[in-house]
């Protein structure tokens, strides 16, 4: 797209602690109809409510007489159903769409005078605006020449493999996926996508009437007095009409954009049909399709909501054990509260592993490096949340640096108390960082193979044609951290297979505790570092492969071996192109520990258990509920999560090592603390330095007996350290697509002579 579309506004980072976003003007109020501050709200909300002047947007419509705002609703109750909640709802003149369940929260239509009156309630504990999302745009780049995307022991031309994701689903929630593309094919031609939904159904207009009580379209109406989630169960009428209605498998253009299809390619493409082969990390792997965006790469926070919905339910009863999340949406809301978090952590304690771009907002207009720039869902820490690497156009790892374009940490979205005063979250992100720049994947096509998606119809320069306009064959370059979350989301997918027994913060300590530190980059650039599928598989193979059950049966207590019987820890050094490196040795605990030490994967972490949600200070068990009776499998069909507060809770055993203290408090001059480079931090852990823990830690009366790293806001301050407070852009879009360039060469980046990258924006 270029710079003049309508979906492209020009971006605006405001730094403050109550960021507004106001738009120019449809409807007009003679007062303001909230409160000037609600905690409740988040703020583009209380924006619309407090200005004199209120924008028609997405989630803004006026009937003339009365203004509605469509919101996401997230609950405060015991009661799974929130029927009290819904009845006020249609009472108040509004209806509702969507009850969540990786959320306890609802899709509504309220009046926007009415919206307080609903936040008063007791069984709300936050409203937030339905804007939009969008995925974490590609910095594309204009270059020649072939990049691979990470593969491990795959042989396009005898397609012999020990590892390629076989029998492990990836979801992708993205723009869609062209299934008859040659690189998604299997062995025998026929397509590994195997199902497609359109969850954008739910936010747009459809032809569907109210009497089929479908909530496919009810999203994008603006009728008041409804609800369509009344008699919804498994095997329900309107359950199975509302599959059949998100059903997109025989869609003409599955993929409009052209995003998802290249990214399910870095993930999992199979690209032995050509010469120079393109193949993907898990090439065996099963896909599945949850378009949330549009053919212009936007969506809604319903949309995205709705989708990981679809994947909780369906995980268990289609083998789904990975999410890729290459999207994002604007938020200053801190990852407690924010409803795409909310829904990420629901899908990990249900055992689904979920990897998330980190965003695209490395540099600021001027060029700058700009820290705290992690979008949502990217700030939740149970999330996997991936950086991007470039490693200039060769293959040698040692050269690789940090895309400057590559969003940094730490987390800036925050809470704000009664006196208005906001905290920042502060979650070390990202993870690691992967292979992300001048990535050849897939190029989405109509059936004629002649109709091309936005992208490559936009940047024809960036498409490769290696059969002409044969259907299933074109190829894209891309780059940017949207591309480099699939490369982790494969090899998450691999050491699913090589160990069905993984639990989703167990692969991430693996991820991170393999990966290779990148010199010059520090904690909150490149996490532990650069993606090791060598490494991440070889742990993964030498561990018990009863760990999720037994955690689920409460049969392994904090401790025990992790190790297989008769198998010894993998060495911490990884091979690769006659080079050596070592492993990190280094994992993220709590959003704000970093740990260490053989002790960490050799013996059981009570923080391995998916359903405890550990984060600083704050410490709870998300429980998943099932769906029972009525002939339905048990515990297959999630219903809903409960969520409780551990009064005491071990979270790490001894032996495990802190780093925390070693790194010191933490200074961007002084280079310590969160800023301290990777691989020195890894130095010191590879000679045994920092402390063995012979307490642990442990939650005692609600409270964490340990401190983690933390971040003075008034040291940031002095040093002049820019950090963002979110990125905020009419109608909540963030990553809007724009034009900047990024490591052109220019000396911004020692030792690269890469040409411009047209970067995201």
């Amino acid at each position: 797209m270029n710079a003049s579309h309508p979906s492209n506004p020009s971006l605006r980072r405001l730094r403050g602690t109550r960021p507004l976003v106001a738009a120019a003007l449809a409807i007009a109020f003679a007062t303001p109809v909230f409160a000037k501050d609600d905690s409740k709200m988040s703020a583009d909300l209380l924006a619309a409510g407090n200005a004199p002047r209120t924008a028609k947007t997405s989630w803004i419509n006026s009937n003339g007489a009365t203004t509605y705002a469509k919101v996401v609703i997230v609950a405060n109750s015991s009661d799974p159903d929130l029927v009290a909640l819904r009845r006020a709802i249609v009472a108040n003149g509004g209806s509702v769409f969507y009850k969540y369940i990786s959320v306890s929260g609802l899709l509504a239509m309220l009046p926007l005078d009415k919206i307080p009156v609903i936040a008063t309630r007791a069984d709300v504990a936050s409203i937030s605006a339905d804007r939009v999302t969008t995925r974490t745009y590609s910095a594309v780049e204009l270059a020649t020449g072939v990049s691979e995307t990470l593969r491990s022991s795959y042989d396009a031309s005898t397609r012999t493999v020990s590892a390629d994701g076989r029998n492990v689903g990836i979801a992708f929630l993205d723009s869609g996926v062209m299934s008859r593309h040659q690189a998604l094919l299997d062995a025998n031609g026929k397509p590994r996508v195997a199902k497609s939904v359109d969850v954008t159904a739910l936010s747009t207009s459809s032809s569907y009437s109210d009497s089929t009580n479908s909530q496919k379209g009810k999203g994008g109406s603006w009728a008041v007095g409804l609800d369509y989630t009344i008699a919804y169960f498994p095997g329900s009428p309107t359950q199975q009409v509302l599959d059949q209605a998100l059903d997109s498998t025989n869609d003409k253009f599955v993929d409009g954009y052209g995003h998802g299809t290249h990214v399910a390619t870095i993930a999992a493409g199979r690209g032995g049909y050509r010469t120079t082969d393109t193949s993907g990390v898990a090439p065996g792997a099963s896909l599945y399709d949850v378009r949330v965006l549009d053919a212009y790469g936007q969506g809604h926070i319903s949309d995205a909501l709705a989708g990981i919905d679809w994947v909780i339910y369906h995980a268990r009863e289609y083998g789904i054990k990975v999410l890729n999340v290459s999207l994002a949406s604007d938020s200053t809301e801190s990852y407690v509260t924010d409803p795409l978090c909310r829904a990420v952590r629901s899908a990990v304690a249900s055992g689904i592993t979920v990897v998330v771009a980190a965003g695209n907002y490395g540099v600021d207009a001027s060029g700058q490096k700009v820290y705290g720039t992690i979008g949502s869902p990217g700030n939740e820490p149970s999330a996997i949340t991936v950086g991007s690497a470039n490693l200039h156009g060769g293959v040698l790892r040692s050269a690789a640096t940090v895309n400057l374009f590559s969003s940094r940490g730490p987390t800036r979205g925050g809470s704000v108390d009664a006196n208005g005063i906001r905290t920042p979250d502060n979650v070390l992100k990202p993870d690691l960082v992967a292979p992300g720049n001048r990535i050849l994947g897939a190029l989405a096509t109509d059936a004629s193979g002649k109709v091309l998606n936005t992208i490559a119809a936009s940047y024809p320069q960036l498409v490769v044609m290696p059969d002409g306009t044969k259907t299933g064959t074109q190829l894209l370059y891309l780059s940017g951290t949207s591309i480099a979350a699939p490369a982790v989301s494969g090899t998450v997918a691999l050491m699913m297979q090589a160990n069905p027994g993984l639990t989703p913060p167990l692969v991430k300590a693996i991820l991170q505790y393999t990966a290779q530190p990148l010199s010059g980059a520090n904690l909150v650039e490149q996490g532990s570092g650069l993606l090791n599928v060598d490494g991440a598989v070889r742990v993964a193979r030498t561990l018990r492969q009863d760990i999720a059950s037994a955690i689920d049966a409460k049969t392994i207590v904090a401790g025990d071996p992790l190790l297989q019987s008769g198998k010894q820890a993998a060495d911490p050094n990884t091979i690769l192109a006659n080079a050596s490196f070592p492993w990190s040795r280094l994992a993220f605990a709590g959003g704000t520990q970093l740990l260490g030490g053989t002790a960490l994967l050799s013996s059981y972490q009570p923080f391995f258990d998916p359903k405890l949600s550990w984060t600083g200070q704050r410490v709870r068990v998300l429980t998943p509920t099932y769906w029972s009776g009525n002939g339905y499998p048990a515990n297959t069909f999630v219903r809903s999560f409960t969520e409780t507060t551990p009064s005491t809770q071990n979270l790490v055993t001894n032996r495990v090592v802190s780093m925390t203290g070693l790194v010191g408090a933490s200074s961007v001059t002084g280079r310590t603390g969160i800023f301290s480079p990777t691989a020195q931090v890894a130095s010191w852990a590879k000679a045994g330095s920092g402390v063995s823990l012979s307490g642990g830690i442990t939650v005692a009366s609600g409270l964490i007996l340990s401190e983690g790293l933390i971040l003075s806001e008034g040291l940031i301050l002095s040093e002049g350290l820019i950090l963002s407070e979110g990125l905020i852009l009419s109608e909540g879009l963030i990553l809007s697509e724009g034009l900047i360039l990024s490591e052109t060469g220019s000396g911004t980046t020692p030792g690269t002579n890469d040409p411009a990258v047209v970067g995201e924006n």
